[in-house]
């Protein structure tokens, strides 16, 4: 037994001070457990953590069943091959402790510890842990366990951020790993926002990956076996530009000939004798942005100041049926704004769409001001060469605004143009400035 200072207990004043001063070590252990430790050549090892069954006995039913249940066995040592060393250590820990050191390599193996041998507030801490760093990069490592230990609030998070930055993480290193049933659940989610083409260039490096797991030639026809019917259907091939399928899409040779002609067709608007059999309507949240200004100006420079009486206001038109999924709106740098968008029939006045709610503006980098998107619950189909009334009733701090607007502006091959209505009630926006600094859009060659 490993030496210790005469009377340690008096230096330590509370329970927990006494079972941090024996965890992992000799003093009073009563039982071994036997864990595997990777070595620098790839090989595996184990080492002993020396442990106190009355001390893990009180923290987990399990292991109160397992050293003094009915069937109690009487060993002095346990292994726990499916383990790792760090994990197990951690794990102790906090029943020694209350405190664990969690990392992003030791909190799933820590998590299923807890799991395991029932310590509800540990896996409690795991859960936080993954919250607070879920990212894009490593949601698809996580989901598949949250998913495994029935974890909804984790799960609901994860899918959140599979949702908001799709591109990004269907195009991480975690997603060729994943089952083939969450790549299915993966692509008939309705909210992604991510290009359709970049969703299938995913979808097949995920399909060529299984195939070489699987010791076969990742050709055309083996990938569509792999990738199936259901989730193919799913890819929405007639929002692509026919570029992107020209250049993504013929030449996976994952596409029937039959498929392929009926989708140039489609492309070249030639008129089918059957209806594609993939889904034609955008996914919530898949769009591209139009940006009108030139130029930006900060509330420190010109302020742009919202009254109870006017709505900013822009007519818009597109040379091509679009679908409108929602409005950018200029901010300030911590501002809070509560907003009424409608879309009306330039013509008629009839109303198409109205979103309400309050927003907080963030700062996009990329086009540097400070800004809110206002999204429509569904994407409101507009066609092309019909004008719309875009309103928008602001309340809020004075924010930045727009200059140099351009009347008629190009995006993704659909020619956007924007007229004023009228010198009044547009609270100063027009077709050169103000407000609307973008519009959130995806193609379409639907009819109404």
């Amino acid at each position: 037994m490993t030496s210790v200072g005469e009377n340690w207990q008096t230096k330590c004043s509370t329970v927990s001070d006494r079972t941090k001063f024996i965890f992992n070590g000799e003093l009073l252990s009563d039982v071994k457990f036997v864990v595997p430790v990777h070595v620098s050549n790839g090989e595996t090892e184990t080492k002993e953590i020396p442990a106190h069954k009355f001390v893990l006995a009180i923290s987990s039913p399990v292991f109160y069943a397992m050293f003094y249940g009915k069937l109690a066995e009487n060993t002095n040592s346990v292994e726990l091959p499916d383990c790792e060393y760090e994990s197990v250590l951690e794990f102790f820990r906090f029943l020694y402790s209350d405190e664990v050191f969690l990392t992003e390599s030791n909190v799933m193996h820590v998590l299923y510890l807890a799991k395991k041998y029932m310590v509800p507030s540990l896996a409690e801490e795991c859960t936080t842990y993954l919250q607070d760093n879920l990212e894009a990069s490593n949601v698809f490592s996580i989901l598949p366990n949250a998913q495994k230990f029935e974890d909804k609030a984790l799960e609901d998070r994860c899918w959140e951020v599979i949702e908001t930055h799709t591109e990004e993480a269907v195009t991480s290193d975690e997603f060729v790993t994943l089952e083939r049933s969450l790549v299915e659940s993966v692509v008939k989610r309705e909210k992604l926002r991510v290009k359709e083409v970049e969703l299938f260039k995913a979808v097949d490096r995920w399909a060529t990956k299984e195939s070489e797991k699987q010791g076969t030639t990742p050709d055309g026809k083996t990938k569509r076996r792999i990738i199936g019917e259901e989730i193919l259907k799913e890819i929405r091939f007639p929002l692509m530009l026919q570029k992107e399928f020209a250049s993504a899409v013929f030449d996976s040779n994952i596409l029937t000939i039959k498929e392929i002609g009926d989708l140039m067709k489609h492309y070249s608007n030639v008129s089918l004798m059957s209806p594609l059999p993939f889904v034609q309507t955008p996914r919530i949240g898949a769009f591209y942005h139009c940006h009108r200004f030139e130029e930006v100006f900060a509330p420190a420079d010109h302020q742009w100041g919202y009254t109870s009486k006017e709505s900013d206001k822009i007519c818009v038109s597109a040379n091509k049926p679009i679908w409108l999924h929602g409005v950018q709106h200029f901010g300030s740098e911590g501002g809070e704004y509560t907003v009424c968008l409608e879309v009306k029939d330039a013509a008629s006045g009839s109303s198409l769409a109205k979103q309400s709610g309050t927003y907080m503006s963030e700062n996009y980098k990329s086009n540097n001001y400070y800004g809110y998107d206002v999204l429509f619950n569904c994407p409101v189909h507009l066609l092309g060469g019909k004008t719309y009334m875009i309103a928008s009733f602001i309340t809020g701090p004075k924010s930045w605004y727009g200059g140099e607007g351009k009347p008629s502006v190009e995006c993704r091959q659909v020619e956007f143009t924007f007229t004023t209505l009228g010198k009044n009630g547009t609270n100063g926006t027009s077709e050169t400035r103000g407000q609307f600094p973008a519009f959130l859009f995806s193609c379409s060659c639907l009819s109404p």
